[in-house]
């Protein structure tokens, strides 16, 4: 099946904010395997046995943005932004509940390119991760954006860049700078400052 083209799944997109429900039919099958390769890529990083596989997440997704009201879409770049912030909710909710724990106990603190590859051990692992990004959006929004688009959306540089109406310059800028701070975040190493 060809690759379809920006401009028809914008062109979708727009139909289905104006509230065509046939538009969001014919757009599923346009966007599916690109959704199931980014959460594929994603889920290859969980741990092995871990209960919720690539398709799930896909149609937890596809759910979800059944049940969201109107949404104004602005293009394929957006689209995929709002999945990956969805695909981060549903990781991050599965893996609390499957911790059995109050927020945040027992989060394990770990180096940051090990807590990027999302939980090869166990679920507090995310949590950690969904945490120390809460906190950096707390400090520049912006940065955590960054972070959220292209490590749980499998964003590009420029797809980030289109999505945030920035350079790619600022989006590469703006990651360098997020993970640094994630990683001192997540690490517990205050000795640095922010």
């Amino acid at each position: 099946m060809p690759q379809p083209s920006s401009d028809d799944v914008t062109q979708l997109l727009r139909a289905w904010s104006s509230g065509d429900q046939t538009a969001f039919d014919k757009l599923l099958p346009l966007v599916y395997q690109e959704l199931h390769l980014r959460a594929q890529r994603y889920m290859a990083n969980e741990r092995s046995g871990h209960t919720l596989q690539t398709t799930a997440l896909v149609n937890e997704v596809y759910l979800r943005l059944v049940d969201t009201p109107r949404q104004n879409w602005q293009n394929r770049s957006h689209f995929f932004a709002v999945c990956a912030q969805l695909m981060r909710r549903i990781l991050v909710d599965f893996a609390r509940s499957r911790n059995y724990q109050k927020r945040g106990g027992g989060a394990q603190r770990l180096p940051l390119d090990e807590a990027l590859t999302v939980c090869n051990e166990s679920p507090t692992q995310i949590i950690a991760v969904d945490e120390a990004l809460k906190n950096l959006a707390a400090v520049d929004h912006r940065k955590s954006r960054v972070v959220e688009l292209r490590f749980f959306g499998g964003l590009t540089v420029e797809e980030t860049a289109e999505v945030m109406k920035i350079s790619p310059e600022t989006v590469m800028r703006d990651w360098k700078m997020a993970k640094s701070w994630l990683l001192r975040e997540i690490s517990g190493d205050s000795a640095h400052g922010a």
